[in-house]
């Protein structure tokens, strides 16, 4: 399934337009990856763990969203947006949410 930003695909058109999808995924970032990423705070440098837990985030998000445009029809996704918060009292939770148009191109 294509998942563009854009609202448009080149060499496809719209057919239909089936409605707006969501992926959501909350992740709580773990005390290791707090100590290494406080670590870097001071030293300076990037956060792997903190990276590849995004990274992670990201894709299941964006997987979720494809799932539920295939489950209405759709073969596409267009005009699709990213939005990240971090959550909890403590800042230990890590919100990734992505919305799109779900739309039958051909």
């Amino acid at each position: 399934m294509i998942v563009t930003t854009t609202n448009a695909i080149e060499g496809k058109t719209v057919q239909e337009y089936k409605g707006i999808v969501f992926g959501e995924v909350i992740t709580g970032v773990n005390m290791f990856k707090d100590i290494g990423a406080g670590l870097r705070n001071v030293f300076g440098g990037r956060s792997k763990g903190y990276e590849d837990e995004l990274k992670s985030a990201r894709e299941e998000a964006i997987e979720e969203m494809k799932e539920r445009a295939a489950q209405i029809g759709a073969n596409a996704i267009i005009g699709m947006k990213m939005d990240y918060e971090i959550l909890g009292a403590d800042n230990g939770m890590m919100m990734v949410t992505c919305s799109g148009t779900a739309v039958v191109t051909h």
